[in-house]
């Protein structure tokens, strides 16, 4: 029986344990195989025939949460922009929190501060904070125990609440509402102290700290779109579409199917179509990655959004909208973002367990202190106190404080971090996989050489061909210019220019007839003779996958210019660094054979997988996933964007394009491979401190449970224990400040 691949749109998750819930439920149903990013918020289901979408969807509405189907897909690629409206509410209650919460900390952590009538102040900035500020909680936490679910946002709730309650209780029928009250500390609960003493404090700076922690996520939930809008922006905007002769400009969107219209040189083309009229080179690096341009002419087939650096082209419409290469481009990087696997922060893993517990101790702790004859205020002192203790303040800065510091050192030496899930990948990955052009080369047409005949002077040679290619934008053409230095002047020593689309060029210099271009034409249509030293330099430049340039002038060749991409300086030592942090770097690229294995062997690379597409990119990214491998793919290109996005660690190099630096994990800014190296390190190392973070908040304050269990920690102790664990992991984070690059050997 077949089955069928359904994507769905979740709403209401507010952590990775939601997405774990929603997948459990999808998957208990016959037939069913189910995924849930919880970035993405998209969930890819395949089912069997015979479940319906409906029961897809009251599926993950009988689980709390909302589900429906994506926008048409005519819309799937031109509305994805993510709306900002959730994450400025989220940072309007964040601020608002914090203003109304630093007060009430400071005057109950500092009794110099605690003057007349103190506490009903407090009560009047902290009240709000507690019901409006931590309602996103407090609504989770409803919906979390509907289903018989607990999260962290449970135990903030519980725990804010429970602060909050018992300092009502204390203000209107205790001591603590009494004029004059002022609080102190002491190492253990006296019996009935409860009714003087207010936590309000605690639940106004739990609530202002997950919160902060809850705006970093989202700020980063909200730019998993930017990869798609970065494609789009990379098509052309408008068209010349060519009607009864007439050149009418008109939008992309109302190109259709059989139109022809106008590519001049410098412009991209609109969409996909076939070549009707001229001859010229297209850049096509942006989908293939290929650094030398494609001769086209009648009947050739281009793509849109790639550049006519060439002659003007008459262009038949083939395909539009979903249909073009662009957009299909554009789903393969949703596809490979939806199913990435996003790793589960560890709070939320270890809160699934250590959530119910907590309050499962705490009602324990409340009764059993009844059953034994304490007093009510000894129970609820000892009840609260046990919740306030275990209440994740530190958990909630563990994460956000390492990354900040992390990604803000990173900032300062060029590398940007995009999330908690991303340090976690660097860790497991094994294998590294680089792109060529513009990764571990430069990406720019160079000149690598020049062969002469016998008899021949190279430097006349070069500034023979610079002055007849001094006219052409063409990326060979502007490498010869470059490399010759020549300027202006040499366009009065040219007359007669020629060009020949695809072939080469040819005028007159100082009198000579020179002919510039490929060896096929040459000796093809001219009938001319490489001599035997001149054909071996061609050989061996097509072999490595660069361009041979052949001049001749006065009926005789004169010598071959080599002209192709070059190895950045710093590659090969990138590779050497790679494979000390236990990576095996594997080439991938969409150049040919020749090329590719020159690069590889340069470097010091040993797999090279070469002419490989984008979608191709992507099936060797999830192939090398299959053989248990965990892999960080290093790119710069849109052709790269999609491998980006599947890949365990996408890392894309600064120089490169929006779209693959959107869809990438890490980025780095100055394009040096050397600093990748620098990224993971600093990455692991960023992880390292969270994990510590992590584990000294859990141990922290769970080692205090009993303390507080047994009535010896007075409530007001507990807020402060919590807190201290807040500055330790604040303390700890800072030590990233002092993580440098490595030097350069």
């Amino acid at each position: 029986m077949g089955a069928t691949d359904v994507e769905l749109d979740i709403g209401g998750m507010t952590c990775a344990s939601c997405a774990n819930r929603i997948e459990r439920k999808l998957n208990k149903l016959p037939g069913v195989e189910a995924t849930v990013n919880y970035a993405t918020e998209k969930a890819k289901v395949s089912a069997p025939e015979g479940t319906t979408t409906e029961q897809l969807i009251a599926t993950v509405k009988s689980a709390g949460y909302t589900a429906e189907l994506p926008m048409s897909a005519v819309a799937e690629i031109s509305v994805t922009a993510p709306t900002s409206d959730g994450v400025n509410e989220l940072r309007q209650r964040l601020v608002i929190s914090a203003a109304l919460a630093v007060p009430v900390v400071l005057v109950s952590m500092i009794p110099a501060l605690q003057f007349h009538n103190w506490q009903w102040l407090a009560l009047a900035l902290a009240a709000p904070v507690v019901v409006w500020g931590a309602w996103p909680f407090h609504r989770a936490a409803l919906v979390n125990a509907r289903h018989g679910a607990a999260t962290m946002d449970t135990l903030v709730s519980v725990g804010v609440l429970a602060a909050f309650m018992w300092s009502l209780y204390a203000l209107y029928f205790g001591t603590a509402g009494m004029p004059g009250m002022h609080m102190t500390f002491s190492l253990f609960a006296e019996p009935g102290s409860g009714a003087g003493e207010i936590y309000l404090e605690v639940a106004a700076a739990v609530t202002v700290f997950i919160l902060g922690g809850r705006y970093i996520e989202a700020r980063t939930k909200q730019e998993s779109g930017a990869a798609i809008r970065a494609l789009l922006e990379l098509g052309a905007k408008s068209a010349i579409v060519l009607r009864d002769g007439i050149e009418t400009p008109v939008p992309v969107g109302e190109l259709t199917i059989g139109d022809k219209f106008v590519v001049r040189p410098g412009e991209k083309i609109a969409t996909d179509g076939m070549v009707t009229d001229g001859a010229s080179a297209v850049d096509m690096s942006m989908l293939t990655g290929e650094s030398i341009p494609v001769e086209v002419g009648p009947g050739g087939r281009v793509v849109g959004a790639t550049v006519n650096v060439g002659g003007r082209l008459v262009v038949e419409v083939t395909r539009i909208g979903v249909d073009t290469e662009l957009a299909r481009l554009g789903r393969l990087v949703e596809d490979a973002q939806t199913g990435k696997a996003e790793v589960q922060r560890l709070a939320d893993r270890v809160s699934a367990v250590f959530v119910p517990i907590v309050i499962v101790l705490s009602l324990l702790t409340l009764v059993t202190w009844l059953l034994l004859g304490g007093s009510v205020e000894a129970a609820f002192t000892a009840a609260v106190a046990t919740l306030i203790i275990a209440c994740p303040c530190a958990l909630g800065l563990a994460t956000p404080t390492a990354l900040l510091v992390g990604t803000g050192r990173g900032s300062q030496l060029g590398i940007l971090i995009r999330g908690p899930q991303t340090l976690e990948s660097t860790r497991r990955v094994d294998t590294i996989v680089l792109d060529k052009t513009g990764t571990i080369t430069t990406g720019q047409m160079k000149l690598l050489g020049v062969v002469i005949a016998e008899g021949e002077n190279p430097a006349e040679l070069l500034e023979v061909t610079a002055a007849v290619e001094y006219g052409s934008e063409h990326p060979i053409a502007r490498a010869i210019v470059t490399a010759a230095g020549a300027n202006g002047e040499a366009l009065a020593r040219v007359a007669s220019f020629t060009s020949h689309q695809g072939q080469g060029v040819a005028a007159t210099v100082d009198g000579r007839a020179v002919v510039v271009g490929s060896a096929t034409w040459i000796e093809r249509d001219l009938s001319l003779t490489v001599p035997s030293r001149l054909r071996t330099a061609i050989d061996a430049t097509e072999a490595a996958g660069h361009t041979a340039v052949v001049v001749s002038w006065g009926g005789a060749v004169r010598g071959v210019l080599t002209v192709g991409d070059s190895i950045k300086p710093t590659s090969a030592e990138a590779i050497s660094r790679f494979r000390k942090l236990g990576l095996t770097p594997v080439l991938l690229t969409g150049d040919n054979a020749g090329a590719a294995t020159t690069v590889a062997a340069s470097v010091g690379i040993g797999d090279v997988r070469s002419g490989v597409s984008p979608a191709g990119k992507l099936q060797i990214i999830r192939s090398l996933q299959a053989e248990g491998r965990v892999v960080a793919m290093v790119g710069d290109g849109i052709n790269d964007a999609a491998a980006l996005a599947a890949a365990d660690l996408g890392i894309a190099m600064g120089a490169g394009t929006d779209a693959a630096i959107a869809a990438s994990d890490i980025t780095v800014m100055s394009g040096d491979l050397l600093v990748v190296g620098d990224a993971i390190r600093l990455a692991r190392r960023t992880l390292g401190t969270i994990k510590g973070n992590l584990f000294w908040a859990f141990a922290y304050n769970t080692a205090a449970i009993p303390v507080a269990m047994l009535g010896w920690l007075n409530p007001l102790l507990a807020g402060a224990a919590m807190a201290l664990s807040s500055v330790l992991v604040v303390t700890n984070s800072l030590r990233l400040r002092g993580f440098t690059r490595e030097a350069e050997g």
